[in-house]
C-alpha cells in the first residue's frame, strides 16, 4: 500500500511538470524550427543525464535492455517531441488538450501489451469515461482545427503511450531516472547531428520567451519530469498511475490562470472534480 501511494505521489509530480510542456513547445516553435527544438532539447537533456550517471557511478544497462531503451528513445525522446512540435505549427496548444486526454488510455493499453498488467474490467470503464470527460471539456476550448495537426497529435499520443509503458517496465529493474538518462544518451548521436544541421540561420530576433520554452522542455519535460513519472509508473502500476494524465489539461489551465491571469470557469471546476472521481475509480479497480 505504501509503495502504491508513493507511486501515485511521484506520478502526480511528473504530471504537474509535464503540464507546461505543450504551452512551452508552442512558444518555442515561434522562433525555432520543430526539428531543431526536438534535437536541441534532447541534446541538452542528454548532457544533464550523462552528468548524473557519471557522478553517481551508475552501471551500464545490460545488452538485453538496449532494445527497450531504443523503444523509449523513439517514443519519448524523438517521437512525441517532434510530432507535437510539428502539430503545434498547425493547431493551438488548447486544441492539443483533446489528444492529451487520450494519453492515459494509450498508456494503459500498452501497459497491458508490454507490461503484462491485467486491470479489472471496471478500470477500463473509468479510464474511458475520464478520457471522454477531458476530451469533451477540451473541445469547448477548441480554438483551431487542422487535419494535419490532428493526425500528428494522434501519432504523438500512440508513440508516447508506448514509450511510457516500455520505460516503466524497464525502470522496475534499471531505475526511473536511469532509464530516461540512458535513452537520451542512446539517441544523442542522432539528435546532435540533427541539431547541427538545423541550427537557426541567425540567433538575432529569437525572443526570450522562446529561450525559456526551450529551457523548460529540455530540463523539465525531457528529464526531471521523467524522474518522477517513471518511478510512479513502476511503483504504482502503468495502467493505474497513467490515469493521472487525465489531470494534465486542468493543471495546464491552472498554470495559465496563475501566470497569465486567465479566468477559471465553473465548468472547469466541475470537469476537474468529475475527472478526479474517474482517476479514483480507475485506481480502485486497477488490479
Amino acid at each position: 500500500m505504501k509503495t502504491s501511494m508513493e507511486g501515485w505521489g511521484s506520478g502526480l509530480l511528473g504530471v504537474i511538470i509535464f503540464s507546461g510542456s505543450l504551452p512551452a513547445t508552442r512558444v518555442a516553435v515561434s522562433d525555432f524550427s520543430p526539428l531543431f527544438l526536438t534535437s536541441a532539447r534532447a541534446v541538452i537533456a542528454a548532457m544533464f543525464g550523462a552528468a548524473l550517471l557519471f557522478t553517481l557511478r551508475q552501471s551500464r544497462p545490460a545488452v538485453g535492455d538496449l532494445l527497450s531503451l531504443a523503444v523509449v528513445a523513439i517514443g519519448v525522446v524523438i517521437g512525441f517531441p517532434l510530432l507535437t512540435a510539428l502539430a503545434l505549427q498547425y493547431i493551438t496548444s488548447a486544441h492539443s488538450i483533446v489528444f492529451i486526454g487520450l494519453l492515459p488510455l494509450a498508456t494503459a493499453i500498452f501497459g497491458v501489451l508490454r507490461g503484462g498488467e491485467h486491470p479489472n474490467p471496471l478500470f477500463w470503464l473509468f479510464s474511458g469515461l475520464g478520457s471522454a470527460i477531458v476530451t469533451g471539456f477540451a473541445l469547448t476550448f477548441d480554438g483551431e482545427a487542422s487535419i494535419t495537426g490532428d493526425l500528428l497529435m494522434f501519432a504523438a499520443i500512440v508513440v508516447c503511450g508506448l514509450g511510457y509503458a516500455e520505460g516503466a517496465k524497464l525502470s522496475r529493474t534499471l531505475g526511473g531516472w536511469q532509464v530516461i538518462s540512458w535513452a537520451l544518451i542512446l539517441a544523442l548521436p542522432l539528435m546532435a547531428a540533427f541539431a547541427l544541421t538545423t541550427l537557426p540561420d541567425t540567433w538575432q530576433g529569437i525572443g526570450s520567451a522562446s529561450w525559456i520554452g526551450l529551457a523548460y522542455v529540455s530540463i523539465f519535460s525531457m528529464l526531471v519530469g521523467f524522474v518522477f513519472w517513471y518511478r510512479g509508473l513502476a511503483l504504482g502500476g502503468i495502467a493505474a498511475v497513467g490515469q493521472l494524465q487525465l489531470l494534465q489539461p486542468f493543471f495546464g489551465l491552472l498554470l495559465a490562470s496563475g501566470l497569465l491571469h486567465e479566468e477559471v470557469s465553473a465548468m472547469m471546476v466541475v470537469a476537474t472534480l468529475a475527472t478526479v472521481l474517474c482517476v479514483a475509480g480507475a485506481r480502485k479497480f486497477s488490479r
